[in-house]
């Protein structure tokens, strides 16, 4: 029965270790694969914004010609409203 519990005890004693180290492991790979998904994170922030300055002009003259119309009334309003204002005339402040 003695040399039952202390095989028993030397299993879970290799176990134990087995999974301290397994938990080294997961820890270590846990913290290197953050701090590499941070860098990607960074680096595709950078690089879709420069992808956005690059594509933003060109997708905004590819669809002038559909906007042209709308932008054109907005002018026609705008300057109409401006037209129908009255110059406001100064106030006298009191001294």
């Amino acid at each position: 029965m003695f040399e039952l519990i202390v095989i028993v005890m030397a299993v879970l004693a290799l176990w134990l270790v087995g999974s301290l180290i397994g938990l080294a492991f997961k820890l270590t790979f846990a913290v290197v694969g953050g701090v590499l998904g941070a860098m990607g994170a960074l680096f595709g922030l950078l690089f879709g914004g420069l992808a956005l300055l690059i594509a933003a002009p060109l997708v905004l003259l590819a669809l002038l010609p559909a906007l042209l119309p709308m932008l054109l009334l907005a002018a026609l309003v705008w300057l109409v409203v401006r037209a129908s204002r009255s110059t406001p005339q100064p106030t006298r402040t009191a001294h």
